[in-house]
């Protein structure tokens, strides 16, 4: 072996070390680039293949020629006399090459796996289509649709984001990284609390609305362990250190429970639940709160019942006391269906939807007073006035007496009735 071969060799023994890249992937390479560099020559073979000895480092050109089939039917050694100094310069191109591609599959590999984790980056390059974030070997994209709204990054700045996509393309790995996925939310939870690492706690579910306020449901595997306690931390230190890498964003931490009413009840807080109904046929859990927690149940812009429902799984419908009392009387009412048409005699008759006996506008009037009536017969507060009954004016006008309460709706009376009150007046 020359000097210079064992030179060539140990060169490609050494670049393999540094870069992982099998000498073997280096020797084929070179090949292949050897047999285009070959074919560039006037007078070549139209065929040819290049040998390289692993153990001498000599490189040989064998020109061949194929029949029909492709099989090889004579083959000679065609290695030009300056083909040296062509491997040479074609082996450098090659390595090079060779280099960049294999440093591109390594951190594409090295993040290929990481998809769903954390990682800390800093400012690069803002604009209004993205955002670069420097990670060391290999820079990340931000794009707007992963921004949270009105955060603004600062070049220089560091900033954690969670990995939503690693793409393989021509110039390296493209990394995508988010900071409104919920998930991230659940990564800085595991860096802050070690019951979570552990597998102490696990974070059943989470609901987010980025830079506003975020929910989550903790559950212990662990009866001595509390779960919102290990999350929330002594003096809620370890959710401070989340909400500020969150920049304020509003963090409530909920116990998990696999009873949907506990767990709705758990999710709407910091509302005070008074009752849920369950609807399963529609996935509806109907929410009665006091009067007063009505507003603190919906939240601003009725952002508390939104997350609660992404959080639980249900469609909330929340409803205060009063609100529930009279849907619940509404429902009560029976009220008849039909329509008010002309019949054969020119009057308005009411003609039941289901069928049956029209029924004429004084009768009808006569039933709605006759219903009136009792109600207000049947009113506490009038019933407990004894003055007023005890009047001594009153008392001598039997025809005031008489007479029905203005705010009942009385039918209209017929003429001789009226003829009666005229003279009587």
């Amino acid at each position: 072996m020359s000097k210079t071969n064992f030179e060539f060799l140990d060169a490609l023994s050494q670049i393999a070390r540094d870069k992982g890249i099998s000498v073997e992937t280096l020797f084929d390479a070179l090949a292949n680039a050897l047999v285009a560099a070959y074919k560039r020559r006037p007078g070549a073979a139209e065929e040819a293949v290049v040998t390289i000895d692993p153990e001498s480092g000599e490189i040989r050109v064998y020109g061949q020629e194929l029949d029909e089939d492709g099989n090889v039917v004579r083959e000679w050694d065609d290695t030009p006399s300056d083909f040296g100094r062509i491997a040479a310069q074609t082996a450098k191109q090659v390595i090079r090459q060779r280099i960049r591609e294999a440093e591109r599959d390594l951190k594409y590999e090295e993040y290929a796996g990481r998809e769903g984790d954390i990682v800390t980056g800093i400012v690069q390059q803002t604009d209004n289509r993205y955002t670069l974030l420097d990670l060391g070997k290999v820079e990340a994209l931000l794009p707007q649709a992963e921004q949270v709204p009105y955060e603004r990054y600062e070049h220089g700045a560091r900033l954690k984001a969670y990995i939503v996509e690693v793409r393989k393309t021509t110039k390296g790995p493209q990394i995508v990284v988010s900071r409104s996925h919920p998930g991230l939310v659940k990564r800085l939870f595991e860096l802050e609390v070690p019951e979570i690492t552990s597998g102490v706690v696990e974070i059943k579910a989470a609901a987010r609305e980025p830079g506003h306020r975020t929910k989550i449901a903790v559950w212990s595997n662990d009866h001595n362990v509390d779960p919102v306690g290990a999350c929330v931390g002594a003096r809620g230190s370890r959710v401070r250190m989340v909400t500020n890498e969150l920049r304020g964003e509003r963090i409530d931490v909920v116990p998990f429970s696999d009873d949907p009413v506990e767990f709705i009840q758990a999710a709407l807080q910091p509302a005070r639940v008074r009752e849920v109904r369950l609807d399963d046929e529609t996935g509806t859990a109907t929410v009665v709160v006091s009067d007063y927690q009505l507003s603190l149940a919906i939240g601003k812009e009725g952002q508390n019942a939104r997350l609660s429902a992404r959080l639980s799984g249900w469609r909330i419908d929340i409803k205060s006391e009063s609100q529930l009392a009279e849907e619940e009387a509404r429902y009560g009412e029976e009220w008849a269906e039909g329509e008010w048409v002309e019949n054969e005699a020119g009057e308005m008759v009411w003609q039941p939807a289901e069928g049956g006996e029209a029924v004429s506008a004084a009768e009808w009037s006569r039933v709605v007073a006759g219903d009136e009536a009792a109600a207000v017969s049947q009113k506490p507060d009038e019933a407990q006035k004894p003055d007023e009954a005890q009047k001594p004016d009153e008392a001598h006008k039997p025809d005031e007496a008489h007479k029905p309460d203005d705010s009942v709706a009385s039918p209209p009376a017929p003429e001789s009735a009226g003829e009666a009150g005229e003279g009587s007046a």
